[in-house]
């Protein structure tokens, strides 16, 4: 029995086996179980205010128990950005060589249309990874991310925005104010990271992961303070040996900060965005403190026409491709679909500050 690569269940297999691109952000501090892949459009946004340590009440014994309130938490519902880049196959495209064929290619059209769709679905794929990579990225920067719904051309001017802010005040609470720039001050790199791990602890969240810029990590190697420590062998304070992690970014080392220790981690990766303007995803000067596991990312069930037999059909997974032909025009579009939507568990689990200006 012959199979038909364009139909939607062989394509969304084909998916799972694409090999994965470092998405590091999304992947350590924004993963996703089965039961954040909802099988409604919308999703359910679930963090807690505190992970505070409650003192259990005294009792006279013989007297039974005292009741305790249950930790609050804050429910709301949300249709999560709908993600949706496309391409579109011609038979202009079919007769002419592809990327990697010899001049004299004896592929057919049909050959070709299978290469095609396969480097497609890895293409916009990985534009959907860089867009959830970029929502992580401000969610752990900016409590929260504003994206662009276009209507047409994308980086038009026909846009509606989607907003999400995961705190009520109206500014960002989750920012600390350094005392002083870190490429001046030799000493004040440990007292900042100090403050910014004492604001999650006493909250009862873990502060474990340092993620900064290129431009800091290059500031902290060679911070005349750090280097001081190391050369103290009756210290244990810090351990810089950088590696690289597996999913596109460095370990510089682990400092130990008044107890608390802390893993140094330098992200490089950028984006285009709409504009086609190449940004870092962790810009210049900054820093974020927090802890892997801090937060998860929510997909919103994806519902289409199967061109198939005309029906609406839903489908519950993170990543949903779709193809539509125009026989009139001999023409195939791809799209590939998601709704993703990454929220923290806790409010305000991550402290970002900027430290070089």
């Amino acid at each position: 029995m012959a199979i038909n690569i364009y139909q939607t269940q062989t394509m969304m297999a084909a998916l799972q086996l694409l090999p994965p691109k470092p998405t590091f952000l999304r992947d350590r501090y924004f993963p996703t179980t089965p039961n954040d892949i909802f099988v409604t459009e919308d999703v359910l946004v679930e963090y807690k205010d505190e992970a505070q340590r409650i003192l259990a009440p005294c009792v006279v014994p013989y007297k039974g128990g005292i009741a305790v309130a249950r930790d609050g938490y804050k429910t709301e519902r949300y249709t999560p950005a709908n993600v949706a880049p496309e391409r579109v196959l011609t038979i202009v495209n079919l007769q002419k060589k592809q990327f990697g064929e010899t001049l004299f290619s004896q592929k057919t059209p049909a050959m070709r249309e299978a290469a095609l769709l396969a480097q497609d679905m890895i293409d916009l794929n990985d534009m959907i990874d860089a867009r959830e990579e970029y929502m992580a990225a401000q969610t752990l920067l900016n409590n929260g991310y504003t994206m662009k719904h276009y209507a047409d051309k994308y980086g038009g001017d026909s846009y509606e925005e989607f907003k999400m802010q995961f705190y009520d005040e109206q500014t960002n609470p989750a920012v600390y104010v350094p005392s002083k720039n870190w490429s001046i001050s030799s000493t004040s790199m440990i007292q900042d990271m100090a403050a910014m791990a004492r604001q999650l602890k006493r909250r009862g969240l873990a502060a474990s992961d340092l993620v900064v810029a290129s431009d800091v990590a290059d500031v902290m190697i060679n911070n005349v303070y750090i280097q001081k420590l190391l050369d103290n062998r009756r210290l244990n304070i810090v351990n810089i040996n950088p590696t690289q992690l597996p999913n596109g970014a460095t370990s510089i080392g682990v400092i130990n900060v008044n107890g608390t220790m802390i893993e140094l981690i330098s992200y490089d990766a950028q984006y285009q965005d709409e504009s086609k303007v190449t940004r870092d995803m962790i810009p210049s000067g900054k820093i974020v403190l927090t802890a892997p596991g801090c937060g998860r990312t929510l997909y919103g069930a994806v519902t289409q026409i199967e061109q198939s037999d005309g029906e609406f059909h839903t489908y519950a997974s993170n990543r949903v491709p779709h193809v539509i032909t125009d026989a009139k025009n001999s023409i195939k579009t791809l799209t590939q679909n998601a709704k993703p939507l990454t929220v923290p568990n806790f409010k305000n689990c991550a402290i970002s500050a900027t430290v070089l200006s």
